[in-house]
């Protein structure tokens, strides 16, 4: 049976993740309260941040920016803001 948890990110019961994706105390938060699908979300954004903004995940400042990046959309309800991207119309 798939695990459940109140996804923070959407605000309702969802599939939760299969394991901790990400290390630490705030892997375990996220674990605990964000949905594979809000975190399937963030994954295509983070994709978007590493490109447009050409992060290096070997430079620590990057990985930060990263992870305050990851907090503010999956915990703060804040979208990524990339320059110069618009949002295909649905």
């Amino acid at each position: 049976m798939a695990r459940t948890v109140f996804c923070e990110y959407l605000k309702q019961e969802a599939d939760g993740l299969d394991f901790q994706l990400y290390p630490g105390e705030l892997g375990k938060r996220i674990f605990d309260s964000i949905s594979k699908q809000a975190w399937g979300e963030w994954l295509k954004k983070q994709t978007m941040l590493v490109n447009e903004k050409k992060l290096n995940m070997m430079n620590a400042d990057h990985r930060k920016l990263l992870e305050e990046e990851m907090v503010n959309f999956l915990f703060e309800g804040k979208d990524v803001h990339i320059e110069g991207y618009v949002p295909p119309a649905e």
